[in-house]
């Protein structure tokens, strides 16, 4: 895929700048979406209005997490603030809510009923997890003798 200039000599100055080659390629990822929402303008045909667009957008349409649009702020910012020289305003976006994440707790009953089909070796392993919270890798990584 060939690079526009404007993509390539944003590139370079985030090199020169010396930032990670993961920051790298995010900023350039998040630049791209940007331009292309806005249907190919060049950035700096684009003012506060068209990001704080492309920001509710990545959150009520895209639903993404937090963090996600912080990163795509964090590469308009670093675009328009430290490469084109055009300082954003205030920017008054909606932010992405975290959606509540409610853990599956399984009843007594249940736990006993799966305890019923395992053999006597998985019982134990699974007993051990349940009763002390251990992860699936913290039980592989136990030896018989460090129990005894």
């Amino acid at each position: 895929m060939t690079k526009s200039p404007f993509m390539a000599s944003l590139q370079h100055e985030i090199r020169r700048r010396g930032y990670a080659i993961r920051t790298e390629k995010s900023y350039l990822y998040w630049v791209r979406r940007f331009i292309l929402f806005h249907h190919k303008q060049h950035p700096t045909e684009l003012s506060d209005e068209d990001v704080k667009t492309f920001l509710s957008y990545l959150a009520n349409a895209q639903q993404v997490s937090p963090n996600t649009q912080k990163v795509a702020l964090n590469a308009l910012a670093f675009l328009y603030n430290q490469f084109l020289n055009q300082p954003l305003g205030k920017i008054a976006f909606s932010p992405s809510k975290k959606s509540p994440r409610i853990p599956i707790v399984l009843s007594k009953e249940e736990v006993a009923k799966i305890f019923t089909y395992l053999s006597a070796r998985d019982k134990l392993i699974c007993g051990l997890m349940y009763g002390s919270g251990l992860r699936i890798n913290e039980c592989l990584r136990l030896r018989i003798k460090d129990l005894l």
